[in-house]
Formats: structure tokens, sequence, C-alpha cells
């Protein structure tokens, strides 16, 4: 793992020269970790041994390349969270989720009809900081179900409301779509948290891969239209351009799950060619950062985004935004929400509940400005 934390001001000299390397940390988890000596994908990278556990798992199950299917013959194929379920039932233990202390499915109003939104709040009467989560797929497949796991985790991890928010996908659904739907999700969250055990004033964004895209949009759309900013911005493994020849791209052109081929198909379904390079969609190229909420930034060794995550967290440091950035090896794509198999997921969860409880923490008074004592 390698454990970056990037500091606004400082002097830019690659993702290393502005990072401060966390040893104990990153020495304790490769500790944890085993590699095996042979892989079944194309990348300079090994996976770890239980990451390759459920890669192999995945492949048991069946699944067709996606790049050779439709979008509707993609939605029922097995996902990497049906592999660690899978595994899990291997090996006699508990394939139920982790409990949180209430849930509760709903809908709310999109621009163009309902969207399908789940409430995790955790033990306690509240009220809640809140987290608004966006979930993967590329933003063609993929819903609430098969992202259920990290909204659990960071809900209880974080002691957080967590509101987890479906979007329209492609290709019924093109780009802007996915994102009018993510600001809608924000801003009924901001109208709404009093009903949720939330506290308004501490709302942060999230999301995995195309998700992690949203959470980032709507930082952005929020700035430039001065609505309340989130407090922070937690993006796991985030798409935030649609190049493919970025130097993970090319060391991961064929890794499972996530690869080149398959990347490229989906913004052959989520956006028309020339959506492609929009600074709405490839974040990468928002002409300005500053301004912008707080981040921790994750990716996977194993992953053809990981390159644009990294440069992603450059741009925001460059531009005064305090990042902190971490990449786990060993890992791939998909990683962070398989927690019941992978160390590796609930040290990357329980860092990211770390970020967000110091986001979430009240400013500290000014030098000369007293704050009364609570009884």
């Amino acid at each position: 793992m390698n454990c970056l934390k990037l500091k606004p001001h400082s002097f830019v000299r690659g993702i290393v020269g502005l990072a401060t390397l966390t040893v104990g940390q990153c020495s304790a988890l490769r500790a944890q970790s085993t590699v095996r000596p042979t892989m079944t994908m194309s990348s300079p990278h090994q996976p770890e041994t239980e990451m390759q556990a459920v890669l192999d798992q995945h492949a048991q199950l069946g699944g067709k390349p996606i790049p050779t299917l439709t979008p509707v013959e993609a939605r029922k194929q097995p996902s990497p969270a049906d592999a660690v379920k899978a595994l899990l039932k291997s090996r006699g233990q508990s394939t139920e989720p982790e409990k949180v202390g209430d849930l509760d499915n709903r809908s709310i109003a999109g621009p163009a009809g309902k969207i399908k939104i789940r409430v995790y709040t955790p033990q306690g009467d509240g009220p809640f900081p809140v987290i608004l989560y966006f979930h993967g797929g590329g933003f063609v497949f993929a819903d609430l179900d098969t992202y259920d796991s990290s909204p659990r985790a960071l809900a209880n991890a974080a002691q957080a409301v967590v509101v987890s928010s479906h979007y329209r996908q492609g290709p019924e659904h093109k780009f802007p779509a996915a994102h009018d739907d993510a600001f809608a999700a924000y801003q009924w969250t901001l109208a709404h948290t009093a009903e949720i055990k939330g506290d308004a004033r501490r709302i942060a964004v999230a999301g995995e891969s195309a998700g992690g895209n949203l959470a980032t949009s709507v930082c952005i759309r929020a700035r430039d239209l001065g609505v309340p900013l989130p407090v922070h911005q937690l993006l796991v493994y985030p798409v935030t351009d649609s190049k493919t020849d970025t130097p993970s791209y090319v060391e991961n052109a064929e890794a499972k799950p996530l690869n080149k081929p398959l990347m490229e198909w989906f913004f052959k379904y989520a956006a028309e060619p020339g959506d492609a390079t929009n600074p709405k969609l490839a974040v990468l190229r928002t002409p300005d950062f500053a301004g912008l909420p707080p981040a921790t930034i994750i990716t996977a060794q194993i992953d053809p985004l990981r390159s644009e995550g990294e440069a992603y967290a450059k741009k925001l440091q460059a531009a005064g935004v305090p990042v902190v950035y971490r990449n786990y090896d060993g890992v791939t794509h998909e990683f962070f929400g398989m927690g019941a198999v992978l160390p590796q997921a609930k040290e990357a969860v329980a860092f990211a509940a770390e970020q967000l409880r110091k986001a979430f923490l009240p400013p500290a008074p000014k030098r000369g400005q007293f704050s009364p004592p609570k009884f």
C-alpha cells in the first residue's frame, strides 16, 4: 500500500514528492498480506492471496465478457459482490450483510422522475453527520443492491447516516442524466437531513468508480452554483477522465474485473462521442479546482483507473485543496466493498471513516475567539 498525504502549497514534483509516507501503517498492512507466485491476469502486479481468491471465484461464476454484450445482457452478469458471497458460502461463512441501526428504502423526486435511495442509519439517536454515496457500474449497470456493503460499512465506521443514491444509466439515459440525478440527490439531502436524523452542517459526498465521478461533479456544480458545499469528498478509484493511455491503463489493460476494453465499452454507452472530453464528465479537465471541498482519494494498484485517481489528487492539491491519497497494493478495482474477505478493504474503510470523522468535527475557534464551556 502506498500511503500519501498531500498538503496544500507544497512544491509539486510528482505524487511522491508531495507526500508524507506513513511507513508504519503500510508495513503493518503488508505484514497481513501474502502474494501468490502466479497470476491469472495481464498485469505487472500480483494480487494478494484473498484478492486472487475473489477473482478465481468470480471466474467460476461463469460470467461472459461484458464488452461482447449489450447493456441489457451485461446487467445480468455476476458481479464481484456476487463472487464475495459465493466465496464466503464455499468457506461455510455467513453471507449476511453487516448490520446497521436502520435501513429505509425510499424514492425522491429527480429531474426526470423518481430516484431510488437507500438510507442507512447507525445505532443511536443522532443527529448524525450525513454521507451521500453514489455506487459504481460505469454509468451503465449496477444498483443499490450491488453496492450495499460499502454504505453499511461507512455508516458504522464513520457513525454517519449514509444516503445511497441510484441514478439514470446509459444507454437509455446518457450523460448528463446520471450527473443531473446526482445533484438532485444532493439537493434533496441538504433539504431533508432532519427527517433522516442528520445534521445539515455536516454533509459529505462519497462514491466508487463512476460514483466517485458523480461525487466530485456534485462538488464542482455546487461550487459553481453557489450551493452549500459538502464538508468532504471521498473518492474511491474515481473515473476522472476518458483517456485510456495512462500508465495504469497500459499496466492493467487486461486486468479483472475492470480493464481497458470494459472502460471503452462503458463510455460507448454512457455518453455521446463528443461528451467524452466534457469537463463535467471528464472532471480531470475542469478549468479550475480552487474552492472545492477537502478530499480523500483511494486507488487500487491493479486497476486501470489508478493513474487518473493520482492525477486528480495532484490537480486538487495544486489548487490549494487539502487532499489525502492512498493506493492499496495487491488489490483490484472493486476491492473497497470486500471487507468480508479482504483485510485491505477493512483498512481502507477504516481510513476513509477516519478522514470523514475529522471532516465532521466542528471548526476550531479562531485565535482570540472565546468558546464558552458547555454544561
